[in-house]
C-alpha cells in the first residue's frame, strides 16, 4: 500500500449526500472484472446513454480531470460493501475524500487501500466547501496527514483528526498484516514464554472418538 503523508492537488466538489457504491463503481454487464478500475469511477454519471461524455459532471470538467481530492456530502459510500468503489477512486487518482460523514464499510475499505477519509464538522465543512468552489480547480489544496490539517489556497488551515492506529497505517503504508508484523518481536516473546510456562497448549491431541465405558 502506498504511504500517505502529504498530498497537494486539485479538490473537486461533489457536494451530494447519500452517494452510494453502485454510483461510485457501477456493475457494467454481468461481470465486474476490470484491469483498469478507473474506468468504473462514476461511469454512469460520466457518460450519457449514447456513450458520449457528460460535460456537466464535475469530474469531466477540464479543471477537475486530474483532481486528487474529492469533497463530498453526508453518508458518502453508502449501499453495498463493494471494495471496487475504493479501487475505482484510487485508480482515478483520488487519494483523499473529505466528507461530512461516510458509510462505515466504505470508510474501512478506504483505510485498507491507502485512501484517506476525512470527516469534518459542519462548520469546517462549510469553510472547505466554500474554498473549493471559490478555487474552481485553479489552485491547489494540501492535505497533511503528519500535521493533520488541510491547507486551502488562501492559507486557511482546517484541522482534522484520525485514530492513531489508522494514521500510522496510512503514514507507513501498512495493511493489517503489516501492522501485525510491527509487533513480531513481542509475538515471538509471548510464544516462547507460553511454550515454557504452558506447554500443554502446544500439544495437538487427536480425538479418537471412543467413549469411556462406565464401571459399577
Amino acid at each position: 500500500m502506498e504511504p500517505f503523508t502529504v498530498l497537494t492537488g486539485d479538490a473537486a466538489p461533489l457536494l451530494l449526500d447519500d452517494v452510494n457504491t453502485d454510483q461510485i463503481a457501477p456493475v457494467l454487464g454481468r461481470h465486474q472484472l476490470h484491469e483498469d478500475y478507473a474506468k468504473l469511477f462514476f461511469a454512469r454519471w460520466r457518460q450519457r446513454a449514447d456513450g458520449q461524455e457528460e460535460p456537466s459532471f464535475v469530474l469531466n470538467r477540464p479543471q477537475f480531470r486530474q483532481a486528487r481530492i474529492l469533497v463530498a456530502g453526508r453518508n458518502f459510500g453508502c449501499g453495498s460493501s463493494r471494495e471496487s468503489a475504493v479501487w475505482a477512486a484510487v485508480g482515478a487518482g483520488i487519494r483523499c475524500i473529505v466528507a461530512r460523514s461516510f458509510a462505515d464499510i466504505f470508510r474501512e475499505n478506504c483505510l485498507k487501500n491507502g485512501l484517506l477519509p476525512i470527516v469534518l464538522s459542519p462548520d469546517d465543512s462549510e469553510v472547505l466547501e466554500a474554498r473549493v468552489q471559490q478555487a474552481d480547480g485553479q489552485a491547489d489544496f494540501t492535505v497533511d496527514l503528519v500535521a493533520q490539517r488541510i491547507v486551502c489556497p488562501d492559507g486557511t488551515a482546517i484541522a482534522f483528526t484520525l485514530a492513531p492506529a489508522e494514521r500510522t497505517a496510512l503514514l507507513e503504508g501498512l495493511d493489517e498484516i503489516g501492522l501485525t508484523l510491527k509487533s513480531l518481536d513481542a509475538i515471538a516473546q509471548w510464544e516462547s514464554r507460553t511454550r515454557r510456562e504452558q506447554p500443554w497448549l502446544q500439544e495437538a491431541r487427536q480425538y479418537s472418538g471412543a467413549r469411556r465405558g462406565r464401571t459399577n
